[in-house]
């Protein structure tokens, strides 16, 4: 009797490779309501300063501190090895609702 395994039949990688997947898709799903969690806690956390900047009459936005965050942000995709162009797009995204949203609020 032969100790050496027998040969991988096609449908064995396949099945293999979907379950890989399935776990893959998971993780995906997983990493998609932590950012939307995660989303959802930074907005609230910017609706109370717009409350805060609207009764004290600031401004909605805050340039220097804008280029700070986008600065901020793209040393920390670098070091997480994220592509920088797309970290400071969707900062950029976020920032530009976050003053339409205070910009509402001192209306």
């Amino acid at each position: 009797m032969s100790s050496r395994p027998s040969p991988e039949q096609p449908g064995d990688a396949t099945a293999r490779a979907q379950a890989v997947l399935r776990e893959h898709r998971d993780s995906i799903d997983r990493l998609d309501a932590i950012l939307v969690y995660t989303l959802a806690e930074r907005f609230k956390q910017t609706q109370a300063v717009g409350r805060l900047k609207a009764e004290h009459d600031l401004p909605a936005s805050d340039p220097v501190r804008e280029a700070r965050q986008i600065e901020r942000l793209e040393w920390l995709s670098k070091e997480a090895d994220l592509d920088p162009e797309f970290a400071k797009k969707f900062l950029t995204f976020i920032i530009s609702e976050v003053i339409r949203h205070h910009e509402k609020l001192q209306k």
